[in-house]
Formats: structure tokens, C-alpha cells, sequence
């Protein structure tokens, strides 16, 4: 008979998967707009932000830190082209609203829990899991967890930031079994992103499992991941990873 497969270290994304903004991000950039006398329509820096990350991702990979960057003024520069897409050229009065924004993003109060994130992780706990995070963050992050009451449950947090490398670079994972002192074949990823998290944990031989949330799946997604690895809450995780390690393990 074939051995059964025992998990033994879960890596987990954050945002959108343990974490979400209490708040989207026009939302908030308008709000803290405003405090400061500037009038700018939410919907528009909403807008404005996604092609402003998109563009400043595109340019300078995780945090720019191959181009001398640090991750504050890599933000920084999101914000002000973000409010100069909007329609706001004066980067002198961005500035102070800039620099708000990256400590009020900073602070556990900017974000929330996803519903049953810490069960998931006090159930994983139990089992006498190894958990850790591999998450496209920067530095911020284990203030953020602290506050929130999730660092607890973490072994270590790893960020593209601080590896050097961000998901799906295979390296980033590596580093994670290096640290935890794992092989990827007892090893699960969970993660909201198909391409960051899902395919690549797999690439490299962990297991993984795609945290997809009510909405209807992408049909050409939907086609690539196996049903039993997709949750679409994260109260699913726990008995499908039962049903993960029920099965013959891959020799």
C-alpha cells in the first residue's frame, strides 16, 4: 500500500486571504484627501491607483529594491502618480497626504480579519502544523500581524521584501523550506492569487490550495485547479487537507 501523505508546514498568503483593507483604496486615499483640504472623487483615485501600481510594479519589481529603492519611497511614488492620474499635478501638496497614507497603511486599524482566519490557523495549530507566511509584502507586515492578533500563530514571516524575491518566484518558496526546514512534498501553500500562490507552490513540488472567495471562478482557472483545492472559504481548508492527506503520497 502506498504511504499516505502527511502535511507538515502550511505557508500562507496575507492579503486577501487572512487580510483584507477595511476600506478600498480610493476610499481611503480620498478620505485622508480631504483631511488635509484636497477634494478628489474616490472612484477616480480608485482607478487611478490600480494603473499607478500596475505601472510602478512593471517598472520596479518588488519594492524597486534591485534599483536602490526602499519600499517607503516605492509607495510614496505609488501615491503621488496615483493623485497626478487623478488629475492632481502638484506633487507638493501630495506629498504630506502621501506620507500619511503609508503610516495609516502601516497600522493594524487600515485592515481587518478575514472571517475564520484565526480558527483556520488555531485548527492548523492543533494538528501541530508549522505555519508561516510568504507573503508580497514589505516591512510592515509583522506590525500589521502583531496588531491584529496573527503573528502568534506564524513560525516566521517571510515577505518578497525582506527573501528578495516575490511570488511566483520559485526562490521565495525555497526559502521558506529552507527556513522551516521542510521538503516541499509535506509542504501546502494558501493563497488568493492563481498565479502567485497557486501555480507557484506548485512549480516547485508544494501542494497548494487556492482561496477563491463566493464569486465564480475564470473558466480556464477553474479548468486548471482541481476541484478538492479550491476553497472558497477559508473554513473549507481544514477538510481538504483531510481529504489532501487521505490520499497516496507522491513518490
Amino acid at each position: 500500500m502506498a504511504p499516505r501523505l502527511q502535511i507538515r508546514l502550511m505557508t500562507w498568503d496575507v492579503k486577501d486571504t487572512l487580510l483584507r483593507l477595511r476600506h478600498p483604496v480610493g476610499e481611503e486615499y480620498a478620505t485622508k484627501a480631504r483631511a488635509y483640504g484636497l477634494e478628489v472623487e474616490a472612484t477616480a483615485l480608485g482607478q487611478a491607483f490600480r494603473q499607478a501600481y500596475k505601472a510602478q510594479s512593471h517598472s520596479f519589481p518588488n519594492y524597486g529594491l534591485s534599483r536602490g529603492l526602499t519600499s517607503r519611497q516605492w509607495w510614496l511614488d505609488v501615491v503621488l502618480h496615483t493623485f497626478h492620474l487623478a488629475g492632481v499635478r502638484d506633487a507638493q501638496t501630495v506629498a504630506p497626504i502621501a506620507n500619511q497614507l503609508y503610516e495609516d497603511f502601516s497600522s493594524p486599524y487600515t485592515w481587518q480579519v478575514l472571517e475564520g482566519a484565526k480558527a483556520t490557523l488555531m485548527g492548523c495549530r492543533k494538528r501541530g502544523l508549522k505555519l508561516a507566511v510568504v507573503s508580497n509584502f514589505d516591512r510592515r507586515l509583522e506590525d500589521i500581524l502583531v496588531g491584529l492578533g496573527l503573528r502568534e500563530h506564524f513560525d516566521f514571516v517571510l515577505t518578497s521584501e525582506a527573501a528578495g524575491w516575490p511570488k511566483p518566484d520559485p526562490r521565495i518558496f525555497h526559502k521558506a523550506l529552507q527556513l522551516a526546514h521542510m521538503e516541499p512534498v509535506v509542504a501546502a501553500h494558501i493563497g488568493d492569487s492563481y498565479r502567485c500562490d497557486y501555480q507557484g507552490a506548485q512549480a516547485i513540488g508544494m501542494h497548494s490550495f487556492l482561496v477563491t472567495g463566493p464569486e465564480p471562478l475564470d473558466p480556464t482557472i477553474k479548468k486548471s485547479v482541481p476541484k478538492e483545492h479550491i476553497l472558497p472559504s477559508l473554513s473549507h481548508l481544514l477538510p481538504a487537507l483531510d481529504r489532501l492527506e487521505g490520499s497516496p503520497q507522491r513518490l
